[in-house]
């Protein structure tokens, strides 16, 4: 019986070492890969022009011309961070300021085809920034939009000074879509009157469960404990606090819901969670039919740029009125 108690202590120490060494594995993996920052740039202008063609030789042009600049600041953890700024195409007719937020390994060039649509066809101030460990930004690991959130709320007054008005909208795919959300819950400045999130994930734990099922089939679900203690430890946050569910909980800014349905990545149930758990404030829901993850505004622009911009009238509308609707409108599109 002593020896089998020894066995069985002994298989129950490789087992637990196995399981921090796999969870390491899994922490570094998600949240420090490679290639990334100036080292990624190429590939993602590419991904920008596959997105929208022409929007890298749209982004060099107005950049030749001293119309698109950059800018740099200090992150809430004391990292150089960048984003860039551009002016609406009628500056002194601007409709207001958006903030673009990029996803997961992507950067400020990936969604060049929002920033468009915000310049040119909304005529928006826009600032696209580089979150931490992307582009050409600083950082030590991959944040997940838990302490983006925090940057983002260091560009808020940035892009407020630059551009002196008093109508900004946060707009965010995939993990940036999760950035913003994250924000919202936190106390913003009375400029930002709304929140558009495309593709954004409930959790950070959901959202690496999904991944190891599609990828990793074969590493158990408690794997994830493990790499949340080792990302506590390392970077200070964990899985399951970095949860956009538990912001949108506090939200009472408008908010605007874009998910397409074919969406398996950040898995279209997320849509609704998210949806659900913002009991404040006006919302809308836009579902885009047939489109994978993060593909809504490629599948359908005409629909996308209108469900956009009709949300920002109708926000706009009901800050003249002085008062918000009751309840919620939905805006499924069904084709």
């Amino acid at each position: 019986m002593k020896r089998l108690l020894k066995l069985i202590a002994i298989g129950l120490v490789a087992v637990s070492l196995n399981s921090c060494l796999a969870g390491k594995y899994m922490s570094h993996y998600a949240l420090q890969p490679t290639p990334h920052g100036v080292d990624d740039i190429e590939r993602t202008r590419h991904k920008a022009d596959s997105l929208l063609p022409g929007s890298t030789a749209w982004y060099d042009n107005l950049k030749a011309q001293g119309i698109l600049k950059d800018t740099w600041t200090t992150s809430w953890d004391d990292k150089k961070i960048h984003a860039c700024y551009v002016p609406a195409a009628n500056p002194a007719q601007a409709n207001g300021t958006a903030i673009v937020v990029h996803g997961y390994t992507d950067n400020h060039f990936v969604f060049l085809y929002l920033v468009r649509m915000y310049r040119d066809i909304l005529n928006y101030n826009v600032l696209f920034p580089d979150l931490q460990y992307h582009g050409y930004s600083e950082g030590d690991e991959i944040q997940m939009g838990w302490y983006d959130r925090y940057d983002i709320e260091k560009w808020i007054p940035i892009a407020h000074e630059l551009f002196q008005d008093n109508f900004m909208v946060l707009h965010g795919v995939s993990m940036g879509a999760a950035t913003v959300m994250m924000a919202s819950g936190d106390p913003l400045p009375d400029y930002v009157k709304c929140v558009v999130e495309d593709c954004g994930y409930a959790s950070v734990v959901l959202q690496f469960n999904n991944t190891r099922k599609q990828s990793f089939g074969f590493i158990p679900p408690d794997i994830l404990q493990s790499a949340s203690l080792v990302t506590k430890k390392e970077y200070g946050w964990s899985f399951w606090e970095a949860s956009s569910v538990k912001q949108l909980e506090k939200s009472t800014v408008p908010m605007l819901f874009i998910h397409g349905d074919a969406d398996d990545f950040v898995p279209f149930s997320h849509l609704q969670m998210n949806y659900d758990a913002k009991k404040q404030g006006y919302k809308e829901m836009y579902v885009c039919p047939g489109a994978v993850h993060a593909n809504s505004y490629q599948k359908d622009p005409e629909t996308y740029i209108f469900k956009v911009s009709n949300f920002l009238k109708t926000v706009k509308n009901m800050i003249q009125l002085g008062s918000y609707p009751d309840g919620e409108a939905c805006g499924y599109i069904v084709k």
